[in-house]
C-alpha cells in the first residue's frame, strides 16, 4: 500500500469512526472532530479550526459533513474531503436505513421511548460542551460576551433568522476590519 493510499484510508477511518459513533448530530460531533483532527492528529492547528469551523456554520448542509470536507481537502485535496465527507455519511446512513426497517415495529415500546428520552440530555450537554470551547477558543471574554447573549436572544426569543444574522456578522466584521484599518494609517 502506498503512503498516499495510508493516507486515504486513514482519513476514512477517522471520519468513519467519528460518523458511527456519535450521537446527536453535527454539533455533538464537533469536539470529537476537533480532538481527533487537533489534538491527536495535529492535521490543523486550533485556530484554523476554528476558521473552518466558521466557514463550515455559514455553509449550507450540516456542519460536521461541512467540517469533515474542509479538513480532507486541507490535509488531502478535493479526493480527501470527498474521502472525508463519504466516510462520516456512511455510518448514519446505514443506521437509518436499519432503523427505518425495524425501528417501525418498536417506536411505540415504552423501553425504546425511554432510552431515546435518555440520550436527549446526554445530546445537549455533548452540544454546550463544544459550545463552550468555541467560546474559549474565540477569545469570547468579559468585553465581548455580550455578542453570544445578543445572538442567543435573537434567535431564541425574537425569530430571527441565523441567515440575517450571518449577514450583519459579515458587515460588522467588514467594518469593523475597514475601521481598524483606516485607525492604522493615520
Amino acid at each position: 500500500m502506498t503512503d498516499k493510499a495510508k493516507q486515504y484510508l486513514e482519513l476514512f477511518l477517522v471520519f468513519f469512526k467519528l460518523g458511527a459513533f456519535t450521537f446527536g448530530g453535527g454539533y455533538a460531533m464537533i469536539p470529537l472532530i476537533r480532538n481527533e483532527v487537533v489534538s491527536k492528529r495535529n492535521w490543523v492547528e486550533d485556530e484554523e479550526f476554528m476558521e473552518m469551523l466558521a466557514l463550515a456554520q455559514s455553509a449550507p448542509g450540516p456542519i460536521s459533513l461541512n467540517t469533515a470536507l474542509f479538513i480532507g481537502n486541507k490535509r488531502m485535496g478535493f479526493k480527501g474531503g470527498l474521502v472525508s465527507g463519504i466516510a462520516l455519511i456512511i455510518p448514519s446512513f446505514v443506521i437509518i436505513l436499519i432503523i427505518a426497517m425495524f425501528l417501525v415495529k418498536f417506536k411505540e415500546n415504552a423501553v425504546v421511548e425511554r432510552v431515546f428520552k435518555g440520550i436527549r440530555p446526554a445530546v445537549v450537554a455533548l452540544i454546550a460542551a463544544p459550545l463552550y470551547m468555541l467560546g474559549k477558543s474565540a477569545n469570547v471574554n468579559k468585553k465581548n460576551i455580550w455578542i453570544p447573549i445578543v445572538v442567543v436572544a435573537l434567535v431564541a426569543f425574537l425569530s430571527v433568522s441565523p441567515i440575517y444574522i450571518i449577514i450583519g456578522s459579515i458587515v460588522l466584521g467588514l467594518l469593523h476590519f475597514l475601521y481598524i484599518k483606516k485607525i492604522h494609517k493615520r
